[in-house]
């Protein structure tokens, strides 16, 4: 009885480690995850990635945005960019290794329009 109570969980203890590496696997591939942060005139959700920040506003109308980027753990800092608008609410800033370092980063995204400015603050994990 003491055997099979043992393999039980060794098995169940199996089965969890292997759903975690399979959800690891799947993050690592899927791309950069979305974050969405509200401020009082805008809203957006900001995708970010080693040569590329996608910033979607979703709430305000803004002309302009520019990004810029800190990771505080290593005292790196990105200068402000400003994006392209690819279309209505839709901004895009692109170059080479915008972030030249993967990890944790800060994220300052300035917004400008008719609703006035403001500056939203987000954190972000970039990945290769």
């Amino acid at each position: 009885m003491m055997r099979s109570k043992g393999l039980r969980s060794l098995l169940v203890l199996a089965g969890l480690v292997a759903a975690v590496v399979a959800a690891f696997i799947v993050a690592r591939t899927s791309g950069a995850t979305p974050v969405t942060t509200t401020g009082t005139r805008y809203a957006v959700t900001v995708t970010a990635e080693r040569n590329a920040i996608d910033v979607q506003v979703d709430k305000g109308q803004a002309d302009t945005v520019t990004v810029a980027a800190v990771m505080l753990t290593m005292g790196h800092s990105m200068p402000e960019v400003t994006a392209r608008k690819t279309a209505p609410g839709h901004f895009v800033a692109e170059g080479d290794d915008l972030f030249f370092m993967t990890g944790a980063w800060e994220l300052s995204i300035r917004l400008t329009g008719p609703s006035g400015e403001e500056t939203l603050t987000l954190d972000t994990l970039v990945a290769d």
